[in-house]
Parts: C-alpha cells; sequence; structure tokens
C-alpha cells in the first residue's frame, strides 16, 4: 500500500474538503493531529475502501495523517496509539510501514499481538512486522491460529515460515488432534508447505 494509493482511494468519501484541510493543518501544526486523528471516522466514514482491500476510509484517512507530519513520527503515532480506540488503534498499525522510522514502533506491535482484539492482532502482522525478531514473530503466527485470524493477514508469511514455527505448529496440531479439534484449513496447508518432502515433524522433535 502506498500514500499515493491512499489519497486516489479517499477521494470519494463524504468530506474530501475536510480531509484536504486537515492534512494542511497537519503539515503546517503537528499538534492538530491530537484533533483530526479522532475525528476522521466521523468526517471520511468508515466504509471500506473500494480497490484498497482490507483498508477502511477512515483507516486511510488517518494513516494520511501521520504521513503528513513533517517530523517525530514515531513520537505521534505512540501518542495516538496509547490514547485511541480500538478503531484509531488499528489505523495507526496499518500507518507503520508508511513512516520513516525504522524499528521505533516495534513496541506497538508487541503491545497490539499481547491483547485479545484478534483484528489488532492482525493490524500487527502486516508489513511492518517484519521488524519483530524471530521468536516473537512466530508466537504472533501462532496466536494467530489460536484465536482463528486468518493467515493470509500475515504479511510476507511464505518467505519468512522456517522450520521452527513448523515444529511449534505441528506441536500445536498433536494437541488439537488429541483434543478431538481440528486445525484451521490455513495453518494444515502452512504446515504441509514446510514439511513438503521432509516428513511430518512431531511436537518432540523439536
Amino acid at each position: 500500500m502506498t500514500v499515493d494509493h491512499l489519497r486516489v482511494a479517499l477521494r470519494g468519501v463524504p468530506d474530501p474538503d475536510w480531509l484536504d484541510e486537515a492534512l494542511r493543518q497537519v503539515a503546517a501544526d503537528p499538534a492538530t493531529i491530537a484533533r483530526f486523528f479522532p475525528a476522521a471516522g466521523r468526517r471520511c466514514g468508515r466504509a471500506a475502501l473500494p480497490g484498497t482491500p482490507g483498508w477502511t476510509a477512515d483507516e486511510a484517512a488517518r494513516a494520511l495523517l501521520l504521513t503528513a507530519l513533517s517530523a517525530d513520527h514515531a513520537q505521534y503515532a505512540d501518542s495516538l496509539y496509547r490514547r485511541g480506540d480500538a478503531a484509531e488503534k488499528r489505523a495507526v498499525l496499518k500507518a507503520l510501514p508508511l513512516l520513516p522510522i525504522g524499528a521505533a514502533a516495534v513496541p506497538l506491535l508487541h503491545d497490539a499481538i499481547r491483547t485479545n482484539d484478534t483484528r489488532l492482532l492482525a493490524a500487527a502482522l502486516g508489513p511492518y512486522a517484519r521488524h519483530l525478531d524471530d521468536a516473537a514473530w512466530r508466537q504472533a503466527v501462532l496466536k494467530c491460529v489460536f484465536t482463528g485470524v486468518p493467515l493470509a493477514a500475515v504479511a510476507d508469511l511464505d518467505a519468512r515460515a522456517d522450520g521452527e514455527l513448523a515444529v511449534m505448529l505441528a506441536g500445536l496440531a498433536d494437541e488439537r488432534h488429541a483434543a478431538g479439534r481440528n486445525m484451521p484449513a490455513d495453518a494444515t496447508d502452512l504446515l504441509a508447505r514446510l514439511t513438503a518432502g521432509s516428513g511430518r515433524p512431531t511436537a518432540t522433535e523439536a
């Protein structure tokens, strides 16, 4: 996802003039984002954006507001996330890959992954999750399986999944089989891809 793509997608929001003015004011005076960020849902709507899978209008508008900042992107992202409601938190998480902040916002990912909000978990495992270390990333993927978050939400899943994740998934599959429960189909498919040609690992092979 790019800033230009979001701008084009937002041309049809209910109040595009409000968004244009908000972006101008945030660029000129960063502190005004505290006022505009919460208002984006009311002024731009919360509908899904056509041609922009996984994004709603308020999320995209809030992401643009963050990108309009002239400096201190990580500081404002942290503040808006910590003070925001669930929708505002998701918007911050989705905006992170668009901001020049390096790995500074990784603590926000850890916070989102600890919650029981599956939509926050999914947002945390977008492209910015490349900054998670391997151990934390594997645990987050396993939590997706536990909580029913589709693995399609995990960015770079096939590129990053490894043998250790396969062992963790196999262990979970063994536990669920023993309890008479099934693994989600996407997790079963991932495990099959990871173990193709090498035999299925068991939990005791870790």
